[in-house]
């Protein structure tokens, strides 16, 4: 499918040409989400009830690299979003003329890929003279718990670990969410693609370990657990990393290209994995019961690892916490978490057409 050009209203409106638009029956929202290496589009309503999500994964793309090449990312993007938007709107039976409010992200991420969305929906919004929303990325994963429950799921604390972001967060609503805890080097999902790499196991590097970690015995290395006892939510995972290269090539041997056994490989992805698992549950825990708090929402690619959800079900049963964890398909980068923009929506607030990307994380 050929792209269009996405600043005139007459492409915007060729899924419209020739047809009569259908009743009025609900507010419809666009969304996007291209501060990665997804690119999607999700059409929802202002309750919200997500009415199609549709996503364009890059990982076969990036996976001969090892990790996401920014350039290549953000190419890719603009060759897809034309696409995955008309498929979104098809599939929602949803016209550019039924259209109520654009929303995107812009931040945290690649800064050409959110430009590409963010340039993409600000031609929506003044061809359409539609609002233009803009949303946190990080804070969208949490707003994924709130999109499988009824009654809200806020105050609660969050927790996003994702391949870019490890964070926590004092969530008193959907535009309330204040940074109580951070990585200090790499996310734990950076991690698991980069200890993937060092076993082998390819891109991306969170399902690989979880399928190998299945043969593994996770107590066969005794990797550190960084910040386990400190008193600050913070995360570090980057000497973990470090302690799998030692175990499997010792501390002054370098990387060769001689082939691991397959039980050493198990081994170390189950030891690496618990070692993941057990901060992250531990963090959760204490940031839990510092702030008062008995709901936990977590969010991000890394909450679609099954050790992780089975700990943290375990913990927050023994605690008394109620914990709330999308389905894996909304875990995972998407654009349906653009409804975290509703109630701004039914405030009647709006952002600026020369609003501009933010690919970095602002601590508060």
């Amino acid at each position: 499918m050929q792209n269009e050009e996405l600043g005139s209203r007459a492409s915007l409106l060729a899924l419209s040409e020739g047809e009569q638009a259908r009743p009025r029956t609900a507010v419809r929202i666009l969304g996007i989400e291209t501060t990665c290496d997804e690119t999607a589009a999700s059409i929802f309503t202002a309750e919200p009830r997500i009415l199609s999500s549709v996503v364009s994964s890059q990982a076969k793309m990036h996976a001969r690299f090892g990790g996401v090449v920014p350039e290549m990312a953000s190419r890719a993007h603009l060759q897809n979003l034309t696409p995955v938007v008309e498929q979104a709107l098809a599939e929602a039976e949803t016209t550019f003329d039924d259209l109520d409010a654009v929303a995107v992200a812009s931040q945290p991420g690649l800064v050409g890929s959110i430009l590409v969305g963010l340039t993409a929906a600000k031609a929506f919004a003044a061809a359409l003279e539609i609002p233009l929303l803009t949303f946190n990325h990080v804070e969208a994963h949490l707003f994924a718990c709130q999109m499988q429950r009824e009654e809200t799921i806020f105050p609660c604390i969050g927790l996003v670990a994702s391949g870019g972001h490890s964070n926590l967060f004092l969530c008193k609503s959907a535009s309330d969410m204040l940074m109580i805890g951070a990585t200090i080097d790499d996310a734990a999902g950076e991690a698991f693609d980069k200890v993937a790499s060092l076993l082998g196991l390819g891109y991306p590097g969170g399902p690989a370990i979880e399928k190998a970690a299945a043969d593994g015995n996770p107590k066969a290395f005794a990797f550190p657990r960084a910040f386990l006892k400190d008193d600050r939510l913070d995360f570090s995972f980057s000497g973990l990393k470090t302690a799998v290269r030692y175990a499997l090539f010792g501390q002054n041997a370098a990387k060769t290209d001689a082939p691991l056994s397959p039980q050493l490989v198990a081994d170390a992805a189950a030891s690496f994995q618990a070692a993941v698992v057990d901060v992250l549950m531990a963090k959760c825990r204490q940031a839990c019961l510092k702030h008062d708090m008995a709901r936990l929402c977590v969010g991000g690619g890394v909450a679609a690892n099954s050790s992780l959800r089975q700990k943290l079900e375990a913990m927050c049963a023994a605690e008394n916490f109620d914990l709330v964890v999308p389905p894996i398909s909304w875990c995972t980068d998407n654009a349906a978490m653009a409804s975290i923009v509703v109630d701004r929506f039914r405030r009647g607030e709006s952002d600026p057409l020369d609003i501009d990307a933010t690919p970095g994380l602002i601590r508060k």
